[in-house]
């Protein structure tokens, strides 16, 4: 009965697997495909499943293993495997290794993000230096699962829920691809193949660390969505990245024919642009700026097209980039592109708002209650009602200012406060502060004045800033 069991999954596996590489086009005869090998459980299976579909698919297969150098004697363990285990099996063996820690420390990353920027790079750089067509990763069913929860939670948009494509096309100098012919099977499915052909594989305890929010994912919520609500959640999730992949390989189809004729060089025509669906105008004002480099988050995305369709006139963008509307165009401005000083100064009356031209935003300050200020969690950002009797004002930084946070030791230099806050140079001219009388209270990102904190008696005061529409 087992035995039949196990054969059960040996087919199974096998067929689906052949399925979608035709179905997908995934493969042609004659490709030479590296297989990326890790050690663990999905990526064996994928070089077992393709070694055994080799000749019925005219393929030349290697094995590839990156060693991420971050569990020890584990990591070079992991390394040995692989490499035995392609050798045994008659296959060409690469290896490549890197600090992966260290590198995320140096750029600032999150340790699995560097690994897989850095396993990518070298993987690239293998098919370009040995000519292979191809490069095969173990994404399975449960990782894209994974994936699209993981990017609905972060709040993605139809992009984002797209998921893990099958096929990625143009990386490194021969256009060779990044191909994934185990999206069609589960990770339960990928251990009774093993099992079936008494094939062993390496685990990964960092796997298991719930540390990571990758798998807490994997280990206490998908389980906890299966059990309490949906028994085929993966499957569902699954289904959703393929709807979601051709709806935006149409969307995107289609934006790219619309700009066609309407884009110049960081600049892109509005005429007619209020016409189409709001569907279409975030992924042309999308298109535009990601030509620059620009990545927009949903806050972002949703000022610049407000600034298309008129409202506010211009816009601060991520890395100093300024989008304006003038026009029947918007404008994108390079960082440093706009004058060193654009001084502005305005009246804010207690309580009350005025809108800062200049930069788009508007500023308002409210009263806040006593209890309410004594549940709030955001006390860092409170002052003193009745040590602000007047009215405040609103201006740029200017040179030479200087500012004592809540919090901190001793007043320091706006310039220096923006540096450890790693505020873009090229935005700090236009960062707006309040004063009171001669005396600096509040400053856009920073904790409020010390000297006119709230005390956590009597009526507050929170100032708080808008994008303008």
């Amino acid at each position: 009965m087992a035995e039949t069991r196990w054969l059960h999954y040996h087919h199974s596996v096998r067929s689906k697997v052949l399925c979608n590489i035709r179905e997908r086009a995934l493969m042609r005869p004659g490709d030479r495909l590296c297989v990326a090998v890790s050690g663990g459980a999905d990526s064996v299976a994928l070089l077992r499943v393709l070694l055994e579909l080799q000749s019925e698919l005219g393929i030349v297969l290697a094995a590839a293993h990156f060693n991420h150098q971050l569990r020890g004697e584990d990591s070079e363990a992991d390394e040995a495997f692989v490499a035995n285990l392609a050798h045994g099996l008659g296959l060409t063996f690469f290896s490549g290794r890197a600090d992966v820690r260290r590198y995320a420390g140096v750029c600032k990353q999150s340790i699995e993000a560097a690994g897989r920027e850095l396993r990518y790079q070298w993987l690239t750089r293998v098919a370009t230096e040995q000519r292979f067509d191809s490069v095969a990763t173990a994404h399975t069913l449960d990782d894209q699962a994974e994936t699209v929860l993981q990017k609905f939670l972060r709040g993605a948009g139809t992009r984002g829920l797209a998921g893990i494509y099958p096929e990625l096309v143009a990386i490194g100098q021969r256009n060779a691809r990044i191909v994934r012919p185990l999206l069609c099977v589960t990770r339960n499915e990928v251990e009774h193949y093993l099992a079936a052909l008494g094939q062993d594989w390496r685990e990964d305890e960092s796997n298991l660390d719930r540390h990571f929010a990758r798998n807490r994912l994997r280990h206490d919520l998908l389980p906890l969505l299966e059990r309490e609500y949906n028994p085929s959640v993966r499957q569902v999730l699954s289904q959703m990245a393929e709807v979601a992949r051709a709806e935006e390989e149409y969307w995107q189809d289609l934006a790219e024919r619309y700009m066609e004729g309407r884009v110049q060089p960081q600049q892109f025509s509005l005429e007619g642009f209020g016409d189409v669906p709001s569907a279409l105008q975030r992924r042309l004002l999308r298109r535009f700026v990601e030509r620059e480099g620009i990545a927009l988050d949903f806050e972002h995305a949703e000022s610049l097209l407000r600034c298309a369709l008129g409202q506010p006139a211009k816009i601060m963008l991520p890395g100093g980039w300024m989008a304006v509307h003038r026009g029947e165009w918007l404008l994108l401005r390079a960082p440093g592109c706009e004058p060193a000083r654009a001084d502005y100064q305005y009246a804010l009356p207690i309580p009350g708002e005025i809108c800062i031209t200049e930069i788009g935003v508007t500023v308002r300050v409210t009263t806040v209650s006593e209890n309410f200020a004594a549940q709030s969690n955001e006390t860092d950002n409170l002052l003193s009602a009745d040590l602000l009797s007047r009215g405040l004002t609103i201006r740029n930084w200017r040179p030479g200012d200087r500012f004592w946070p809540l919090h901190t030791g001793s007043e320091e230099k706006l310039k220096r406060l923006f540096a450890d806050k790693h505020i873009p140079t090229e935005e700090r001219a236009r960062w707006p502060v309040a004063l009171y009388g001669e005396q600096m209270v509040w400053v856009r990102g920073l904790p409020v004045a010390r000297a006119f904190a709230w005390r956590g008696t009597g009526d507050a005061l929170r100032i708080e800033t808008s994008e303008s529409g």
